[in-house]
């Protein structure tokens, strides 16, 4: 009884510790945290310590806007752990949040990283944690755990092909008997993107803009492919020749070109995949196609684009956003599963 108590008390975890966003999945539960992977610090002054102020949606409402003193961190960087003192404090928050504030509770964690994680970095997964709280640390690699959250038949000798596009990294992967068979992380993702249009604005509209400016743009008129109609948006920023405040307008088909650069090295990379693929999974993924998901893949039209140049059919996750955190979760709850996928420490 006492053990079926701390089963129950305990509240086993899965974790997507992402570039954009952290999600966590519960038991039972399914997702019960989706937030920025950003944090809030003021730098201590006579040699003190950072102190944390946010974490996660407040302290993405910051970034651009902090004096001197503040600076809001994004500690995830291409899918890995690039400031390990920031996410050990972002995911320790995050999970006293799931929890309650109950801080005796030391769940099980499972938690996703990418497919060409290092020794090093696994390691620093682990440690931070451990540190939050975890009374057991598995690992999943992102592939494998998009798999499962997308109902594939994961443990079976079939080929399957996920393409992920995430905040930060997009990995195509080809996955048969629980492993992955082949897979290529390039580090062009949603991030990326951004990035990309911030440039065009820059250089052909002479207009300086932010991140968060660029991702809305994105995510209002951003396409990959035509579709016939001209949506338009109001894009704020500073002037570079007067310095001044202002406001432009511009049409989808710019904000299309100004992707043509990110969302084709997606494509050349799961040209590359199947260049690599063994023919008889290859033939599998042509009976059942690409499964796409991520963040990024939430891109309009990025589906169309693949099929238009690839030729095979693409399905987009029913939750591309929580497919990752989902299939950890499913691979936890399954014993014999988690034997099979979980990645050596």
């Amino acid at each position: 009884m006492s053990i079926n108590l701390f089963r129950f008390m305990s509240e086993d975890l899965a974790i997507d510790l992402g570039t954009a966003n952290t999600l966590i999945y519960a038991k039972g539960k399914g997702i019960v945290l989706n937030e920025p992977s950003v944090v809030a610090v003021k730098r201590g002054a006579n040699g003190n310590g950072p102190v944390v102020l946010a974490v996660g949606k407040e302290a993405s409402r910051m970034l651009g806007k902090v004096p001197k003193n503040i600076e809001a961190v994004k500690p995830m960087r291409e899918g890995v752990i690039a400031d390990f003192e920031m996410t050990q404090a972002m995911l320790r928050h995050f999970i006293l949040r799931v929890h309650r504030r109950r801080k005796f509770v030391r769940p099980r964690m499972i938690i996703s990283v990418p497919w060409d994680v290092t020794p090093v970095e696994k390691k620093a997964v682990k440690e931070t944690a451990d540190s939050a709280g975890a009374s057991r640390v598995y690992l999943i690699e992102e592939p494998v755990a998009t798999a499962i959250g997308a109902g594939l038949p994961v443990a079976e000798p079939i080929g399957s092909m996920i393409v992920n596009v995430g905040g930060g990294t997009t990995e195509v992967a080809v996955i048969s008997l629980a492993k992955v068979v082949y897979c290529k992380s390039v580090r062009v993702a949603g991030d990326r993107m951004d990035d990309a249009i911030v440039q065009h604005m820059r250089r052909h509209r002479n207009l300086l803009i932010g991140p968060g400016t660029a991702e809305k743009v994105k995510k209002t008129i951003g396409s990959a492919f035509p579709n016939g109609e001209r949506e338009m948006f109001e894009v704020k920023g500073r002037d570079l020749v007067t310095g001044r405040p202002s406001v432009i307008e511009i049409d989808s088909e710019e904000v299309r070109t100004a992707l043509q650069e990110p969302v084709g090295v997606i494509i050349d990379t799961i040209r590359e995949a199947f260049e690599q693929c063994p023919p008889e999974l290859s033939a599998d993924i042509l009976d059942h196609g690409i499964v796409l998901s991520g963040g990024g893949s939430c891109l309009k039209y990025l589906d169309r684009l693949i099929v238009h140049e690839i030729g095979i059919s693409v399905h987009i996750a029913s939750e591309p956003l929580f497919t990752v955190a989902i299939g950890a979760g499913h691979a936890l709850d399954d014993l014999d599963l988690l034997e099979k996928v979980s990645v050596r420490i």
